[in-house]
């Protein structure tokens, strides 16, 4: 037999090896992350102790990738570390994006959220829409004025769409810890929750369209398929929410002996309606964020307390561990990767053009929604100014990027792919580091009584935007303002329905009472709607 050479132990990137040669490359593997994990919670923390805001924790988790993914890329190490620690955009899908989203939807808040509801609908489907457009018809005419790389104007707008996927994990922490306006807070973290799926929607149903030859009635199958993916999904969502609050009501799973079978079946519920939907070829991103809303208001209170503490705590922590490997696999996925940076002009006019689509998302909005509000509750300048600073981009961006490399041309991918990781590589660290600069610049910073008590005791004084108020005078013959002030009646209605009929069909609970969402637990994830 001839000697073995070192080349031979070598993982080759197709992953061809000797059984048990994997098998110590895979725990290999699994140690580095499980240490870059532990490094970043320290370091997070270490941080937040020391008040340092230039550097946040998703910044840092991202840079701790970076490093360990650029030092991999220059040792002889790198297609070892490359079969097992590669970034797959259906790994991310499938199972570190669901407890995330679902987080989101489950921590909410429902006073808050829902006193803006008609503002957070407005920029996350609205704006976001808007944002695509815009960013996509800038790159598209940008590329027909030979200022960068030109891309066809279909896959201009599946750009836009990916790219307007905002993740702005790390400004709601620093709004968090440094006691930002509650009103502020709300809108910013209610639009990132709609946002991920809106954008979603949005790509693929622009991809949907590419792949079928063009038509005159493009657009309006655009229209279509856009509404029957975003209210489809949202359908699931709801319907397995209201499911599960049904078996767990009846089923009589709130007791000492059965808390176990409690657990494991509220757990299993988001992940069935994200499949649902995914199986139904619909998002499961809206449908596992509407199971989780409609979970923690009906279904939470039909579990046992014991029960009740478990869950909170057990999608807390996953979604934590989620996020912080998110940002750890990114930074070292763009470290890895063989990115296009021959196309610099379409890096740099494309980070000029999402700011200033991001500007027409946030602005025409705000004046659309100051349109129907009385004056004391418009949304000032610097909270919109604030609301455009806040428009990071992060892993969702990141992983439909990568997946346009397969969904696009050989070169149109691979472009758009670079383009994304310096844009979420700016934005995470430069724009994340300086956030809590910018809140003081504009004077957004309160003295943290937004964040004292219960949230409800936030709502009821006038020096906010929040409560609703209809007492104003609304003869000035402006239709529009006269419609949307009926959207809003009507969810008041809804309100009153929910209180009455809703509860008490679906819980346990009197429908007079009224349910602690305030966990007080506080988290670092998307879903960080808790007052501290």
């Amino acid at each position: 037999m001839g000697v073995v050479s070192v080349d031979d132990l070598q993982i080759s990137p197709s992953g061809d090896l000797h059984p048990g040669k994997e098998q110590q490359a895979a725990g290999v593997g699994i140690l580095l992350q499980i240490m870059m994990l532990v490094l970043s919670f320290v370091l997070g923390h270490v941080l937040r102790r020391h008040k340092f805001y230039y550097l946040p924790e998703a910044s840092a988790s991202l840079l701790i990738g970076l490093i360990v993914g650029g030092l991999a890329n220059i040792s002889n190490t790198e297609n070892n570390i490359r079969t097992w620690f590669n970034f797959h955009e259906e790994f991310f899908f499938l199972f570190l994006l669901p407890p995330i989203i679902f987080e989101s939807g489950f921590s909410l808040s429902p006073k808050p959220f829902f006193s803006n509801f008609g503002a957070i609908v407005t920029f996350a489907i609205f704006g976001t829409f808007i944002a695509s457009v815009v960013t996509g018809v800038l790159v598209y005419l940008g590329g027909v004025m030979y200022l960068m790389y030109r891309l066809p104007f279909v896959e201009c707008l599946m750009f836009g769409a990916l790219i307007s996927a905002t993740d702005p994990v790390t400004v709601l922490s620093i709004f968090q810890e440094l006691g930002t306006d509650m009103n502020l807070y709300a809108l910013v973290f209610g639009e990132s929750v709609l946002n991920d799926a809106m954008a979603i929607s949005l790509y693929r149903t622009m991809s949907l369209v590419k792949s079928h030859a063009p038509s005159g009635s493009n657009f309006f199958m655009l229209i279509v398929r856009f509404l029957e993916t975003f209210v489809g999904s949202m359908s699931a969502g709801v319907g397995v929410g209201f499911t599960s609050a049904l078996l767990f009501k009846y089923a009589g799973l709130d007791i000492d002996n059965l808390q176990n079978l409690e657990c494991c079946l509220f757990v299993l519920f988001p992940y069935f309606s994200y499949m649902l939907a995914e199986g139904l070829s619909l998002s499961g991103i809206v449908s596992i964020l509407f199971t989780g809303m409609v979970m923690k208001h009906y279904t939470y209170s039909n579990l046992s307390e014991k029960s009740q503490r478990f869950v909170s705590a057990f999608f807390h922590l996953i979604s934590s561990l989620a996020e912080t490997f998110v940002f750890i696999y990114m930074g070292f996925d763009i470290a890895m990767e063989q990115h296009s940076w021959s196309h610099v002009g379409f890096i740099f006019f494309s980070i000029i053009f999402i700011g200033v689509a991001r500007a027409a998302n946030i602005f025409s909005c705000a004046y659309l929604v100051n349109l129907v509000r009385p004056a004391h509750r418009k949304i000032p300048l610097n909270h919109q100014k604030a609301l455009w600073y806040s428009g990071l981009r992060g892993a969702m961006a990141f992983a439909l990027a990568l997946q346009s490399i397969h969904d696009l041309p050989e070169g149109h991918g691979q472009t758009i792919f670079t383009a994304t990781t310096a844009i979420v590589v700016l934005t995470v660290l430069l724009i994340g580091g300086s956030t809590g600069t910018m809140l003081e610049a504009l004077q957004v910073i309160g003295d943290g009584h937004e964040f004292a008590g219960p949230v409800g005791e936030s709502f009821e004084g006038n020096n906010g935007y929040i409560a609703p108020s209809y007492d104003e005078d609304s003869a000035s013959g402006n239709r529009l303002r006269m419609k949307l002030k009926e959207f809003h009646r009507s969810a008041a209605s809804f309100t009153a329905l929910d209180r009455n009929y809703l509860t008490p069909f679906f819980t346990s609970q009197n429908g007079d009472e009224e349910e602690d969402f305030d966990d007080p637990m506080p988290s670092s994830g998307r879903g960080d709607f808790r007052p501290i």
